[in-house]
């Protein structure tokens, strides 16, 4: 760690102050790290740089590596083009929190002999103790930030394995503040829930579910602010009302936990985590059943499953599967109407393909906007198509 003066060609250039915090949460509350942060530029100046430039894009964004930072990216960017003299963050070690881009900052400010400056003092990666020293305090702080990610996993999951996690419940459900968890007080909507089931008891179909519910006019609960079930606005039922409510077996008595998974992969360079991808039953961390009082009993639960699945269109296995596919537009064309693709389906004796526009009919329960005969479209598009063929090899 050096502690002499800096370079009269160091302070011709500009000195970059990285204002970082890393949850929302923090930049709301912490506002002492935030004020001490921007005071940094008084240090900048104090040092003799004349040019000091402020990047906090990245307030409210994790330096773990696991999401886009264009603050950092800005800093490596004016490092790269030679144009800082210095970087100063309150400490070293969080400019980033994984070895790559900890080291790769490091590198190139060496190779443009740039310091990094923080409370501890003045640092230049070109010499090999300072470098030693920073790469010390990125490994030690990328090791802190996984043990506690560590410690904070195995807690949530040691509680969810014993039913005390408090996760996000359906439509239907509320947590209390004393009591735990519990149905929700609104009897409207209990009886919104009960009326589903009670339907699909009758008929055995979630669309036909949709379609009887559709025609009664009921309409369905949604929370406000798609998150709180406090407050709802009350619209008309749609098919993943109805599905959602037949497939959660929380609705059966029983607290469920891990039915989905995150999954990480490097995209153009960088690490990527997307989420609720579904896991098979026998694959769900926690199942805990007669937890809370239910809706219905597990074994209907599991009947419905059945049910369901043997209603399925178009899943492998599926006793509808297979329908053939002699459409030439098949997914290809779109409603005028309403602009929702056109399914394919067959009729008649010929089982001649017709394009029909399905989609409000059964999200909505609504009239179809328009069902045509394929053999025409078809035929025209195929004309088409050969007379630009003949045009252009001419």
């Amino acid at each position: 760690m050096s502690a002499e003066m800096l370079p009269d060609e160091l302070l011709k250039r500009k000195a970059i102050v990285y204002v970082r915090q890393s949850t929302q949460t923090q930049v709301q509350t912490n506002l002492e790290s935030q004020r001490r942060q921007y005071d940094l530029v008084e240090v900048a100046r104090r040092h003799g740089f004349a040019g000091v430039e402020v990047i906090d894009d990245d307030l409210g964004r994790s330096a773990s590596g696991s999401v886009a930072r264009p603050g950092f990216d800005r800093l490596v960017a004016a490092v790269c083009a030679g144009e800082v003299g210095a970087v100063l963050c309150l400490d070293a070690s969080r400019l980033a929190r994984n070895g790559r881009d900890w080291h790769h900052l490091l590198e190139l400010c060496g190779l443009v002999g740039a310091r990094v400056i923080d409370t501890d003092g003045i640092y230049d990666p070109h010499r090999p103790n300072d470098r030693l020293l920073l790469g010390m305090k990125g490994s030690i702080s990328e090791f802190e930030l996984g043990v506690i990610r560590a410690r904070m996993l195995d807690a949530k999951h040691g509680k969810a394995l014993r039913g005390d996690l408090r996760i996000s419940v359906p439509t239907g459900y509320i947590w209390h503040r004393e009591i735990g968890l519990g149905l929700d007080p609104n009897l409207r909507v209990q009886e919104a829930v009960r009326v589903v089931f009670a339907r699909f008891r009758q008929l055995g179909s979630a669309r036909q579910v949709l379609l009887s519910l559709t025609a009664e006019q009921m309409h369905f609960p949604r929370p406000l602010d798609g998150k709180t079930l406090v407050n709802f606005d009350w619209t008309p039922i749609r098919y993943r009302n109805v599905i959602s409510i037949l497939k959660n077996p929380f609705y059966a008595g029983a607290y469920v936990y891990g039915k989905s998974e995150k999954r990480t992969a490097l995209v153009d360079g960088r690490v990527r985590t997307t989420y609720k991808h579904r896991k098979p039953f026998d694959r769900w961390e926690a199942i805990i059943k007669d937890h809370h009082e239910g809706y219905i009993e597990w074994n209907e639960y599991e009947r419905n499953q059945k049910l369901l699945a043997a209603n399925a269109y178009g899943k492998a296995g599926g006793v509808k599967s297979g329908r053939g596919g002699r459409a030439l537009l098949a997914g290809l064309v779109l409603c005028g109407g309403c602009g929702c693709r056109l399914v394919v389906s067959y009729s008649g004796h010929y089982c001649q393909p017709v394009y029909r526009c399905d989609r409000p009919n059964q999200m909505l329960g609504r009239p179809r906007c328009m069902t045509l005969g394929a053999k025409r479209v078809d035929t025209a598009v195929e004309r088409e198509f050969a007379v630009r063929r003949r045009a252009d090899s001419h």
